[in-house]
């Protein structure tokens, strides 16, 4: 069973270790192996990284649990924007992003949605809807797609 909640602090260490996971495995055909990409892309995803987004007020964290673990973390912020969605590799195809992805959507509201996609997380984004928003851009050395909803 898969439960989405609300992040504490005190799930920072199990959140960075989904981050730095996801981002390793999962995203290679966004960072290409390529170490200054991939220094880049994680240097706030640490437990002390990710403590610090708890305090930023426009900022709501989630986090997925499966089978008792933290399955997945995203966060949105209020400017409708999703900033975080990323799934435990060990997680991945067991319908922990699409929960995690809902309720986000649904915590938002009516209304324009946007984010900033992975290559790899493009084809989940647009199977659930969403829809490109411009050429990619450069974000932390890595290609960012945006992409828009209305929900």
């Amino acid at each position: 069973m898969i439960n989405v909640r609300r992040a504490a602090p005190e799930d920072a260490p199990a959140m960075s270790a989904v981050l730095i996971a996801s981002i390793t495995e999962l995203c290679a055909a966004d960072h290409r192996d390529d170490p200054a990409a991939l220094a880049s892309w994680l240097a706030n995803k640490t437990p002390e990284g990710v403590g610090q987004w708890f305090a930023n007020p426009a900022n709501t964290i989630l986090v997925a649990e499966r089978d008792g673990e933290i399955a997945a973390c995203g966060a949105f912020n209020t400017d409708r924007m999703i900033i975080l969605n990323y799934v435990a590799p060990n997680h991945r195809f067991r319908g922990v992003s699409k929960a995690l992805l809902a309720a986000m959507e649904a915590a938002l509201g009516p209304g324009e949605a946007t984010l900033d996609s992975t290559l790899t997380a493009r084809p989940f984004y647009l199977a659930a809807g969403w829809q490109e928003a411009g050429p990619a851009k450069i974000y932390r050395l890595v290609d960012g797609y945006p992409m828009r909803k209305l929900l």
